[in-house]
């Protein structure tokens, strides 16, 4: 009876929390109500914060800040790996009515420098890792006041502790979070700049707890499940799956994995409800997969091979929206027992009720082989300036090739150029000190212009094409989208790990191409057998793209391209105009030859 009253009790605290008029109310509610629940942890559970223990933290630090001279309308840096300090600082911020915003760990000096004077924050809260960095800044002319460090307090900075210390005991916590409104800025998301430098997403209260109501409807999240927090806190997609969402309103416990590199280790321990990677995951699973089954002989080989065949005719049926014949049906569930249960469980989401993918186009195979073991992906559409998600597949409707149905909420049109436009309360209050930028971005009607070119069918599915300034047109007046082209080179082999199609003004596409860390482990760009597999994999993409979309020429490169390098972003989208200058050489040489 008491686990009943107890579970009775969350409930009604998640309907209430969904319905807060801040994110600060929601957080509020949440804690109250889980309060002898695991709230924030590492994979080691060397730190583990109860709801109760976090709230009483978050309210220390937050006098604590107060202290340092931050009230609201404030902005505060902040630069930590993923890690249970990063939501203590937040929660604190946001419920003084400070806007707290995260840089990318990548950012050089310069970046970071760019940023803090666009967002005019005096404090900093960082790890000892990034001290030295973020002091050069400031020895450059940014003026930092005080660096806030989690994990110690070289000279020159102070510790959390500290910083907890300092707060006044008759600080009034309740009536400065409750004065709060949905108007009120609750962070800034600076776009990663791939034509350009980044911009300050100005998001509000009242935006996220739309985001967070209008996904609910759409993808209905049971309370008090778990999560990995993996992605940067700099990306609407962790600030919104990671923190916001769970910890304000889901009351999940969330893991926070400092290194991606061991997200799936992580995965295996934790064993999320809810799992959202970005599609090169999936991809790398999948191709990890494959080699798992195509190395297995015997019945067991065959048998594997079966399932996977089975569940990938039952599963295109299912996503065309028709019903399967019930032979098939039969089949693909004994063929979901077989091999299906086996690989959810290898890979640690077994206990998932959904998975989501976006930020980059998705050959349909990926789709369509984790479908045939159990794991339906649904595709979404999202940008920092709607919050986070705009549409996403509803997980009995997928169609396999779209990025799914606007949110409740949300309205999608195209506009008279084929560029996508989105409006509704999830949309940005504009770019921090960009009026001009802003209004390009938000016109007199409200509506959001997003940059994607796409289309809309009968059923009002959306369907992405590339972004508006992307598109390639080659010399004889064929568009085309390299994103699309470049998703079949990532997934048509385990070596290749990033490619770039380039072919706009040129009589065909060519392609730049890196050796997958993992999958081409030990491997040398110039060994034959490399080579080899790379060729073979380049005509396995060919032959799902046009004539005109074929990659005719391809040039390995030494380089690996990571995160917050010349070639890729912090989220990792592909610096097109970098890269093409960087390696004119060896894009003229494949013209040439």
């Amino acid at each position: 009876m008491a686990i009943s009253t107890v579970e009775a009790a969350a409930g009604e605290a998640f309907e209430r929390a969904l319905q807060a008029r801040t994110v600060c109310e929601a957080f509020q509610i949440t804690a109250a109500a889980r309060a002898k629940q695991v709230a924030v942890r590492t994979p080691d559970g060397g730190v583990s914060l109860t709801y109760g223990a976090l709230a009483d933290r978050v309210r220390r630090v937050a006098a604590g800040l107060a202290a340092l001279g931050l009230k609201r309308g404030d902005t505060l840096g902040i630069m930590l790996t993923n890690r249970p300090e990063f939501h203590v600082v937040d929660l604190a911020a946001m419920h003084l009515g400070v806007t707290a915003f995260s840089v990318y760990n990548t950012s050089a000096e310069g970046q970071i420098a760019y940023v803090f004077a666009d967002a005019g924050n005096r404090v900093v809260v960082t790890e000892r890792a990034f001290v030295e960095r973020l002091m050069a800044v400031r020895d450059g002319g940014i003026p930092i006041e005080r660096l806030v460090v989690v994990d110690g307090a070289p000279d020159g900075t102070l510790s959390l502790e500290q910083v907890e210390a300092l707060g006044n005991p008759g600080f009034d916590f309740e009536s400065t979070w409750s004065a709060i409104g949905p108007d009120d800025l609750l962070t800034l998301i600076y776009t990663s700049g791939t034509t350009g430098s980044p911009k300050g997403v100005q998001l509000s209260h009242g935006n996220m707890m739309s985001e967070i109501r209008a996904v609910q409807q759409a993808l209905p999240v049971t309370p008090g499940g778990r999560t990995v927090s993996f992605l940067p806190a700099a990306h609407i997609g962790d600030r919104w799956s990671g923190h916001y969402s769970p910890l304000a309103v889901w009351g999940f416990t969330v893991t926070s994995c400092s290194d991606p590199r061991g997200v799936m280790e992580v995965v295996k321990q934790v064993r999320p409800t809810i799992f959202l990677p970005v599609p090169r995951m999936w991809e790398k699973a999948k191709a990890g997969l494959e080699v798992q089954i195509a190395e297995r002989s015997g019945i067991g080989g065959k048998l594997m091979r079966w399932a996977i065949d089975t569940g990938i005719r039952n599963a295109r049926v299912v996503q065309a929206g028709k019903t399967a014949r019930p032979t098939l049906q039969l089949q693909a569930k004994v063929a979901s027992a077989i091999v299906g249960s086996k690989i959810r469980e290898e890979l640690g989401v077994d206990e998932a009720a959904w998975f989501l993918t976006g930020a980059a186009p998705t050959p349909p195979d990926v789709f369509e082989f984790f479908a045939a073991a159990g794991i339906p992906i649904c595709e979404i559409w999202a940008m920092s300036e709607s919050s986070c998600l705009m549409t996403v597949n509803p997980q009995d409707r997928i169609r396999v090739g779209t990025v799914g149905l606007p949110i409740p909420g949300v309205e999608v049109k195209v506009a008279d150029d084929g560029e996508l436009l989105v409006r509704g309360a999830t949309v940005m209050k504009g770019y921090r000190n960009k009026p001009e930028q802003t209004a390009e971005a938000l016109d007199a009607e409200g509506w959001l212009h997003t940059g994607d070119i796409g289309s809309i069918d009968d059923e009002g599915y959306v369907r992405l094409v590339d972004r508006k300034k992307e598109i390639i047109i080659n010399s004889a007046g064929k568009n085309m989208s390299p994103a699309n082209i470049e998703s079949w080179l990532k997934s048509s082999s385990p070596f290749i790990g990033q490619a770039v199609c380039i072919g706009d003004g040129r009589p065909y596409n060519v392609a730049l191409i890196t050796l997958d860390p993992d999958g081409a482990a030990g491997r040398s760009m110039d060994d034959p057998a490399t080579i080899a597999e790379v060729a073979a994999g380049v005509e396995r993409a060919n032959a799902q793209l046009s004539r005109v979309e074929q990659i005719k020429k391809f040039k390995i490169v030494a380089e690996e391209w990571v995160p917050g390098s010349d070639e890729l972003t912090p989220t990792m989208k592909i610096k097109r105009r970098t890269i093409v200058s960087k390696y004119a050489a060896q894009i003229e040489e494949l013209y040439a030859k």
